[in-house]
């Protein structure tokens, strides 16, 4: 049986870098030397700890994150995919996980009151532009039990804070 890791322990410097770099990276030509000097240690603790993580694959990729709906992306929906075998759950996210309109796709548990388990999170930039994916999705996987859930207003658009 396959044993998970234990969580990582982190110093009180490395929580201090992990805060400062779960928020907005500050603007500048040196943002890791000065996220290094608010959490008093050097720019290469900064950057071996991103890429310690990085390797480790406790975090996926360090990037920027695009505010979708100020970019004009701003017709979004949640939609709930039923596919009873899992692994064939796993198969087809993989196969949607690769549009580039869907920017989170998860397998979750179903309820008896909610047999749904594969999720996908459609961006598009004019009506009808999620209703489209969906179509094509449905064409190129056969499911079409599904429930799209519109984005109506976007309430919060933040980072999770650790530290």
């Amino acid at each position: 049986m396959h044993k998970k890791a234990d969580p990582p322990v982190f110093t009180e410097t490395e929580k201090r870098i992990l805060a400062q770099v779960g928020t907005d990276l500050p603007d500048s030509p040196t943002p890791f030397a000065d996220i290094a000097a608010q959490a008093g240690c050097t720019e290469a603790e900064v950057l071996g700890l991103i890429t310690r993580l990085k390797e480790g694959r406790i975090i996926r990729r360090f990037g920027a994150t695009l505010r979708h709906q100020k970019a004009g992306y701003s017709h979004n929906a949640m939609v709930a995919w039923r596919v009873d075998d899992p692994d064939e759950a796993l198969r087809l996210g993989a196969i949607m996980a690769e549009r580039p309109e869907i920017s989170h796709c998860y397998v979750r548990r179903t309820y008896p009151q909610w047999k749904y388990n594969l999720y996908t999170m459609i961006h598009g930039k004019n009506p009808g532009d999620t209703s489209r994916v969906v179509e094509e999705l449905e064409r190129e996987t056969g499911v079409t039990d599904h429930q799209t859930l519109a984005s109506l207003r976007e309430l919060k658009k933040t980072s999770m804070r650790y530290f």
